[in-house]
Formats: C-alpha cells, structure tokens, sequence
C-alpha cells in the first residue's frame, strides 16, 4: 500500500481567510482508494452544507463548498472529477481529454462517504473501489482539490499545486499524487 499525507495551498494570494488549513492523507490498496481531508481552523466564516438525510448525486457540487479530486491513467488523457460535498451529496465525471467529452460517469452508482462536523475541524473520508474505471495494475495520477465558498460569497479555490495564472484544477501537470 502506498499512502501520502497532503497539504493544499490557496490559489488567492490574498490573506482574507488565513487560518484555514486543508490537509489529509491518500492511498492506494490494490484498487481500493482511501482519502480523506480535514478542513481546520476558523470555519464559522465557511458556508457548509448541513449533513442531508438523502445523500444523492448532484451537479455543479464545485458552486459550494466542495472536496474534490482528478484521477487520471498514467500516459492517457482520459481522466475523472470526483465531487464530494459535505452535506453527503457527490458526483463523478468523465472527460476524455482536458475539459473535452465530460459526462457523468454511470459506473458509480452511489459513492459512499463520511463527513464529521466538529467545532474547528470538518473531517470527510472516503474509500471507493476503482475496479469500475481502471484495473488494479494500472498506475494512476492524481489531484487533490476543494473549493471553499465563504458565507460573504467569496470563493477560494485550494490545491497541492497551482499551474496557471488561473484556478485550474483540471491541468494534468497538477495531477501529481502517483498511486
């Protein structure tokens, strides 16, 4: 098994919310994916969905506060957006080339995972099969992201890398967990 611990950075270079920190840990066992965030610090200031009773898949998750990650086959360009939001709701997309072909991808049909709300911390862990999409020797590349929405509307957007002038999250060179 292969585990890293991760810490991402803001693409703003403004200070307006510096006490937050988004850090966490990925793995790779076989084909069982296990990650998980914790967003801590000063979350009174964070627009956090309450826990739904009836988790589903939902679009545009990335409008809100949303954990994300990019999964792609090494020396393909095919890759997937998996969306996590913390009142439960979640989506997985399928491009076929950078931000080309996307569609939801029907090979999950739900995609359980856990969130914990605590005073100062907002935990959410996730361990999903990828036999669906990729097979087990397979080498994969990764990015780890999350959008943070702030309750005055203020959208920051946070990643182990930034390799544009612009938020991207979809650059393959920011994909760069190799599992």
């Amino acid at each position: 098994m292969n585990e890293q611990t991760f810490s991402l950075q803001s693409f703003s270079s403004s200070e307006s919310f510096p006490h937050l920190k988004i850090t966490g840990n990925i793995s790779r066992n076989v084909n069982q994916l296990t990650i998980s965030y914790n967003l801590g610090g000063d979350l009174k200031e964070i627009a956090i969905a309450p826990t739904s009773n009836a988790p589903s898949r939902k679009h545009k998750l990335w409008e809100d506060t949303c954990f994300e990650f990019f999964l792609g086959i090494k020396n393909s360009a095919r890759y997937w957006e998996f969306n996590l939001s913390p009142a439960g709701h979640w989506n997985v997309y399928r491009f076929d080339g950078y931000r080309q072909g996307m569609q939801e991808e029907t090979a999950f049909e739900k995609l359980p995972f856990s969130v914990q709300n605590q005073t100062d911390a907002l935990v959410l862990a996730l361990d999903v099969d990828l036999d669906q999409i990729v097979s087990a020797n397979q080498a994969i590349e990764i990015s780890i992201t999350t959008v943070i929405k702030h309750k005055d509307g203020e959208v920051t957007y946070w990643a182990l890398t930034h390799r544009s002038e612009e938020a991207d999250f979809h650059l393959r060179d920011s994909f760069i967990v190799k599992l």
